[in-house]
């Protein structure tokens, strides 16, 4: 079981996002160093599920994914800025002292086999996120292409990477997020995020019509 460094985030990063990060507590920036001079430079990312990561007692959840160092700028004294990709998910098997930053034991944690992928099925999430953006955007007084906000969600061909790209579309909160990332199978990863989708809009609808309906800003 290999040990990696972890960093509990107040956010559930979803596999493909971009984490820009500022670095300038010292535990923190010796995982930058130990991370850096590793052959793969990453480090886990999971949500922290009650608490603060600040000062310690908080309580993470089990399930993230690996941030990979793609840039990293180093203004010394401790301090840097990362740009990290996400990449894969991963489980966490046992959490280890933080000694000096947050590390555990962790295991890769691909999809599951599960039920066929109905692709109608996603189309129909794409469908319904462009009709949420163009709703908010006419009721702001300021249109919004729906198509171009989820354009490309499908470019790498891959079913679960597009159910993702899609995730990270939508304004959703931070359970639903995790929820998605934690679905076993892809098809319940879909379930999850039509679940969140119909949440949001439901939200939306309300506080628009708590709003006196569409009326643009002024």
């Amino acid at each position: 079981m290999p040990i990696s460094p972890m960093f509990p985030l107040q956010v559930a990063m979803l596999p493909g996002e971009q984490l820009p990060l500022r670095i300038f507590e010292p535990r923190y920036t010796k995982l930058v160093a130990d991370c850096l001079a590793a052959d793969e430079p990453a480090f886990g990312v999971v949500l922290i599920a009650a608490g603060r990561e600040v000062g310690g007692g908080d309580i993470r959840n089990n399930v993230g994914a690996m941030a990979h160092i793609a840039e990293c700028a180093d203004f010394g004294n401790g301090r840097y800025r990362l740009n990290c990709v996400m990449g894969e998910r991963i489980r966490v098997l046992e959490w280890h002292p933080d000694d000096p930053y947050p590390r555990a034991a962790i295991e890769v944690w691909p999809d599951e086999p599960g039920e066929p992928v109905d692709v109608a099925a996603i189309r129909d999430i794409e469908d319904r996120m462009v009709g949420l953006f163009e709703r908010i955007g006419a009721a702001r007084g300021r249109p919004v292409d729906g198509r171009a906000v989820i354009a490309g969600a499908d470019a790498s061909g891959d079913v679960s990477t597009w159910v993702y790209a899609l995730a990270s579309r939508l304004p959703m909160g931070q359970a639903d997020r995790y929820a998605v990332l934690a679905a076993p199978t892809v098809a319940d990863r879909v379930a999850a995020l039509s679940d969140a989708l119909e949440t949001v809009s439901a939200m939306v609808e309300f506080q628009l019509s708590a709003g006196g309906g569409d009326q643009p800003d002024r």
